[in-house]
């Protein structure tokens, strides 16, 4: 299955907006405290078809039980959020394989 995340949040409503027009370090604080995993990946990093941007390691939530991925989301003109939304299991295992290595 292909992915557009940017499609999904224009066509769906199925997701939640935890945090809106924040900054990056709230977005992670944001992230940590909700996920029950959560993966570091690198800046630029392309996930549910967009880069994501911020200081790296950037934090990534997992849910493996409710198949739900948490993440930073940068939009141009309105800032950075964090957005749940469910994914399928083939996604979560893309996103898994580019956890950070240092």
């Amino acid at each position: 299955m292909t992915f557009c995340l940017d499609t999904y949040l224009q066509e769906s409503e199925n997701y939640d907006i935890l945090i809106t027009r924040a900054g990056f370090k709230d977005c992670k604080k944001v992230i940590e405290d909700h996920a029950q995993e959560i993966i570091h990946i690198n800046a630029g990093e392309k996930i549910l078809g967009v880069r994501v941007i911020g200081i790296p390691p950037i934090p990534i939530g997992i849910d493996d039980k409710r198949g739900t991925v948490t993440l930073p989301y940068t939009k141009p003109c309105y800032g950075t959020s964090v957005v749940e939304l469910p994914v399928d299991k083939e996604e979560i295992d893309k996103i898994k394989a580019l956890r950070y290595q240092k």
